[in-house]
Order: C-alpha cells, then structure tokens, then sequence
C-alpha cells in the first residue's frame, strides 16, 4: 500500500495569515488535530496541530521563566516563547519544517519518517502541492480492517466478483 491508497483527501489547510483563533475554532469544530498551512500558489509551508496552541497567553498557559534561571536562558529562546504565546496569525506559531512525502510513498517509508522525525501526520503532495494527508488513526484503519491484501488476494477477490 503507498500513500495514496490511505491519505485523507480533503485535507483542512490554513494560509499564514489565519488567524490563531479563527483556526482554533476551525480545527475544534471539523475535529481535526492538524493543519497545513499554504502559501498563495498552495505550496506547502508550514504545519499547525494541537500542541502549538497549547501554550497561549489566553489560557494562562504560557511558559513561566523563574527569575533564577534568567541569566542562565538564550534571549532567543525566551523572545520565540512569547511570540509563539502572543502571536495572532499563524505564520508566527506555525512549524516551518514541514516534513511530506509523495503519493507514491509505502507506508513502510511513512511510518519510518513519523518515527524518526516524531511527528504524527505527513502532507501528501504531488508537484509541490498537497493532495492529502496521512495520520497516524489512517495508518490503524489498515490495521482494523485486515492489513494489507496480497496481489493474489486482490486477484481472487476480483475474479469472484465477475462470475
């Protein structure tokens, strides 16, 4: 199976320039946990999920630094911190290091990549455009329904079918 036989088509995308809470309501109301976010040619530059809004000055959740520890931190650690606690357009939270692959991807491949980069989902894309997404819940659906069918198997099932 490759990339394509298990992605999600119709994949919710965001551009730079959403704001965080419109997408916040967006990603709550389509239950979803991710989200690509595009340029204006639907190239593919960033990625938001759930855990870069789980760190927001309107919850009361954002990073705390103790007064000790102050000499001892990176300015640009803290100054990132409260822009991606502050910010209010995505291009500011989201994760520029999008890894993806291509529809053509096995799902051996895919899962290596989710492994070794520890991440939960990959875009799909065709000629630098998303054309889906692969999740991990897409991954245990193979799983669920019987895993993978042998060339044979097909075969039969397709022979059986037609008398």
């Amino acid at each position: 199976m490759r990339a394509r036989d298990v992605m999600v088509r119709a994949v919710v995308t965001a551009s730079p320039d959403t704001k965080v809470d419109g997408l916040a309501r967006l990603m709550i109301n389509l239950r979803v946990s991710g989200v690509p976010v595009l340029d204006p040619d639907g190239r593919l530059v960033g990625i938001v999920e759930e855990g870069d809004l789980l760190r927001r000055a309107e919850t009361g959740t954002e990073r705390h630094q103790p007064r000790w520890s102050e000499p001892f931190s990176s300015n640009a650690r803290v100054a990132a911190e409260y822009v991606k606690s502050h910010a209010r357009r995505v291009a500011d939270i989201m994760t520029r290091e999008v890894f993806s692959v291509e529809e053509t991807a096995t799902l051996g491949e895919i899962v290596d990549l989710m492994e070794a980069k520890k991440i939960k989902r990959i875009p799909v894309v065709h000629d630098g455009k998303i054309v889906g997404i692969v999740g991990r819940a897409d991954l245990l659906k193979v799983l669920a329904s019987g895993g993978l069918e042998t060339a044979d198997e097909q075969q039969d099932r397709t022979i059986r079918r037609q008398c």
